[in-house]
């Protein structure tokens, strides 16, 4: 079959939302919000756009979908996973929320693919009814063709109106020489790893102490995978800008509620937030205790 990500691939819904298809797979868009914290609030200020696959009618695995892709495909599959979460975010999100996607650098490889790829995500931002100043860029941790071929990329992306997102900010490739060289407006924190910091006082502090650096270059913070209310407690006190977790409200597939979803919370708000948790497989991780400042074995 043709592996153009032209509208043949992508189905129209009665509903306004779309879908697409590659191969044997369906490809749906779930949103996740983030939210932000706001004089002892917490507000939904953003979505991530998620790739979910089926396969004759069964859910796959992320993963497992990507993994089977040939790498001569990704950059059409990653074209048609954006516009699909494109159109359906303007279906189906607040107006005023930003949208998170994701962009491969390695899969852009010279100026033209750039071009082009940027020419095409206009047009789908100008038929879904989205203002290019409401998308956040994530720049994902896989390694581009050359350091020039990645500014050259990142800068295509801000002189288009877009905003930049460093993806999972303490991993191996994500270190801060990168965000030193790439100058983005937001840094993601990986999730295992700020987990793994706030377990102590003293991972905790050095947290603590880059948040407020990054927020003093004028970067804001995300941090991903916040699935306990102790997380988020400590997220807070840490200064973090936005939070995003399974504790708040986990992904829902398009068409999502979230058009109509509460724009405020009291924080922490792990009980509430579970209402919001209707359609993602994973299960509910399990309670846990209030801790102060990651103090290992605090009640």
């Amino acid at each position: 079959m043709s592996r153009s990500i032209g509208l043949a691939h992508i189905i129209r819904h009665d509903d306004g939302t779309s879908t697409g298809v590659w191969g044997i797979y369906t490809l749906q868009s779930a949103f996740q919000p983030i939210f932000a914290f706001n004089e002892g609030k917490l507000s939904v200020v953003a979505f991530e756009g998620l790739i979910r696959p089926f396969r004759d009618g069964e859910p796959q695995s992320p993963m497992s979908f990507f993994g089977t892709c040939p790498a001569g495909d990704r950059l059409h599959i990653e074209a048609l996973t954006r516009t699909l979460h494109l159109l359906n975010a303007g279906a189906c999100l607040p107006q005023e929320a930003s949208i998170f996607v994701n962009f491969d650098p390695s899969v852009f490889t010279d100026r033209a693919i750039v071009d082009k790829a940027l020419r095409d995500m206009r047009l789908v931002l100008h038929e879904a009814g989205i203002d290019p100043r409401r998308i956040v860029c994530e720049v994902t941790e896989q390694r581009s063709a050359s350091q020039e071929a990645l500014y050259g990329f990142v800068e295509a992306l801000r002189a288009n109106g877009l905003r930049i997102a460093v993806d999972d900010y303490g991993s191996d490739d994500s270190d801060i020489n990168r965000i030193k060289e790439l100058r983005p407006d937001i840094v993601k924190f990986d999730a295992h790893w700020i987990t793994q910091l706030m377990e102590s006082g003293a991972g905790f502090a050095l947290l603590t102490t880059m948040v407020k650096s990054f927020e003093s270059q004028g970067i804001r913070t995300v941090f991903e995978g916040i699935e306990e209310g102790w997380q988020l407690d400590l997220a807070e006190k840490s200064g973090a800008s936005m939070v995003q977790g399974y504790v708040l409200a986990r992904p829902e597939l398009a068409p999502t509620s979230f058009r109509v979803f509460g724009k405020s919370v009291q924080a922490p708000a792990a009980e509430e937030s579970k209402a919001t948790a209707a359609t993602d497989p994973a299960p509910a991780p399990p309670s846990r205790p209030a801790r102060a400042f990651g103090r290992k074995g605090a009640p």
